[in-house]
């Protein structure tokens, strides 16, 4: 009928102009569907770089062995761990990346707020400017003699990351108004400035970089603590003084604290524009230890002050060890990846790690990463793993793809480098989260062991069956010391980051069930929060303590894993070992 109409109203030119018209319309809807309904990237879900990946595994394996004939796990990822990150690739390409504010989410996110505030509201009724809060005695206990807003500076941006003024100005004011760094007494190096820097620092920036008293504050605090910097290496001692005079005392300081200063005194530099003062120092570490020996990139948990070479005999990615492999990425993220040297040693490091520290389990085939100890004399395999570690499972993604979402990646642009750590990643995460699942509370312990086969016998090694959890066949094994949850946040952080990587919806639930575990055992009927003395019982036993990291970091993932990515875009901010978000920035 519209032919018809056509060729009536055209006359003679009907059929020219209706068969060029059609011809139009047939050229525009190929040319719309090429756009709309074609895949984004061309690429076959049903394939992966094999042979990249083979030269990758190749050159690991033949990396000279720098502990004689130890039979290294030498861990990569299989043809199928590849074909269902191919999927996981797919389906965020399929699903691209919207905007979830949905009620259900929103709902959970509140519940986090309400979390925040309840911790908030019982540090302040009963040990309010107090470093730390023991909830169940309904008191607070100091570091130094008077305080130094060991606390409220830790807090400070989660208060105002999750909209809390009130407490926020509260917090805020109480800091310019009443604590002096002008005090005696010692205070960790490290935790000083992570915790209270870093949370300076930060809620300096997220409050919009004009409060010029938390910056004067951020700025004393800073020059007080690099004191510790002058010695003959520049690797500081473990211990600062707020009022030291004089040269410190160099001595065997613990390897990630002094290779974890860096990101908030270089941001300290950019934002004062004084870089020999903070940022020359941090930079003269990093350039003795890129100077050291290593075992294949692998370092030891001590370092000596008084030779900058490392020491110790024993290889870990937990306690002492974690957060050095974290900065080497992040200060590499933090100048917007222009300093590439150091994403050459992370990158190093991470593959070192998957010579010698990684590997799976008999049973459950959970992937965990171990350490070394006796280097002097062996070294010997350990499936020790602290639940410090599980912070790696997010670096790992956050150095596969610069903290872009997959759904906005062309996939060959990652490289059989990132797709593994991509792979390592997720593998490793679904450990941490079986730390949890897997304990009579849904909460994990310290520390987990795992069932090895030992590759010098080839012989299952032999375990006590009361540490074993909760499944018969459980792999994971937790030694009675081993019990305690301190409301650590480093599983949660590697949730948040996968979500905000992968779009898997998985481990937004898996972070709603840990949560829910928290409020379950570790909340406390008269107000706050107390750490948990053993996890493998119900109801765990309490311990008198709510560690500062709870509302700064465990809390704060939890909050961002369930808010929208336009919250603290993982491409425009690092956040320090503390969880405090900095901007990223170029000198």
């Amino acid at each position: 009928m519209l032919t018809l109409s056509l060729r009536r109203l055209l006359g003679g030119r009907g059929k020219q102009f209706l068969a060029l018209s059609l011809l139009t319309l047939t050229l525009l809807t190929l040319l719309y569907r090429s756009r709309v309904t074609k895949p984004q990237h061309e690429w076959d879900p049903h394939t992966f770089p094999s042979a990249e990946h083979q030269t990758l595994v190749r050159q690991r394996h033949s990396r000279p062995p720098v502990f004689g004939d130890h039979p290294a796990p030498d861990w990569s990822a299989t043809a199928a761990q590849q074909l269902e990150l191919n999927q996981v690739i797919q389906s965020a390409l399929r699903t691209g990346h919207p905007t979830d504010d949905s009620m259900l989410w929103v709902s959970r996110r509140n519940s986090v707020v309400s979390a925040a505030k309840n911790a908030w509201d019982a540090y302040v009724r009963d040990a309010f400017g107090s470093d730390e809060y023991h909830p169940m005695s309904h008191k607070g206990s100091n570091m130094t003699v008077g305080g130094f807003g060991y606390h409220i500076a830790d807090t400070l941006d989660t208060l105002l990351l999750m909209g809390l003024k009130d407490e926020y100005k509260r917090g805020r004011d109480f800091l310019v108004n009443n604590i002096s760094f002008n005090q005696s007494g010692a205070v960790s190096l490290f935790e000083t400035t992570i915790r209270v820097l870093g949370g300076l620092l930060s809620a300096y920036h997220h409050s919009g970089e004009n409060d010029a008293q938390l910056l004067e504050m951020a700025r004393d605090l800073g020059e007080r603590l690099a004191r510790s910097f002058a010695t003959d290496t520049g690797i500081p001692p473990e211990t600062a003084f707020l009022q030291q005079v004089g040269k410190p005392h160099a001595g065997l300081s613990s390897t990630a604290e002094v290779a974890t200063l860096q990101l908030e005194y270089r941001y300290l530099a950019k934002l004062t524009n004084s870089m020999d003062k903070f940022r020359a120092p941090v930079d003269r570490i990093m350039s003795v230890i890129f100077k050291a020996p290593k075992y294949d990139h692998l370092v030891p948990i001590y370092i000596n002050g008084v030779t900058g070479n490392f020491t110790g005999d024993d290889i870990r990615l937990g306690s002492r060890g974690d957060s050095y492999y974290e900065y080497l990425l992040k200060q590499h993220l933090q100048t917007r990846q222009t300093e590439n040297e150091f994403r050459r040693e992370y990158d190093s490091a991470i593959e070192g790690v998957k010579k010698y520290l990684v590997d799976t389990t008999p049973n459950q085939k959970l992937t965990f990463i171990g350490e070394l100890t006796n280097l002097k004399h062996g070294p010997l395999f350990s499936p020790k793993m602290d639940h410090l570690v599980c912070f790696m499972g997010g670096n790992l993604a956050l150095g596969a793809t610069s903290g872009h979402s997959l759904a906005n990646l062309p996939p060959q642009s990652l490289s059989a480098r990132d797709r593994e750590d991509l792979i390592l990643a997720r593998e490793l995460t679904e450990t941490c989260a079986h730390m949890y699942f897997d304990t009579q509370s849904g909460l994990a312990p310290e520390i987990a062991y795992f069932r090895w086969t030992d590759r010098r016998t080839n012989k299952e090694k032999a375990f006590d069956k009361d540490d074993q959890l909760t499944l018969p066949d459980g792999d994971i094994l937790v030694h009675a010391p081993d019990r305690h949850n301190l409301l650590r946040p480093e599983t949660v952080e590697s949730l948040f980051i996968l979500w905000r990587i992968t779009r898997e919806q998985k481990w937004r639930d898996y972070g709603w069930r840990i949560f829910l575990a928290f409020e379950k055992w570790a909340k406390y009927k008269e107000g706050g929060y107390t750490s948990l003395h053993d996890v493998t019982v119900v109801p765990p036993p309490r311990e008198d303590k709510m560690e500062t990291f709870f509302m700064s970091e465990t809390l704060k993932y939890l909050y961002l894993l369930f808010s929208d990515d336009s919250v603290v875009p993982l491409t425009h901010y690092v956040f320090n070992t503390e969880a405090h978000p900095l901007p990223v920035f170029t000198w």
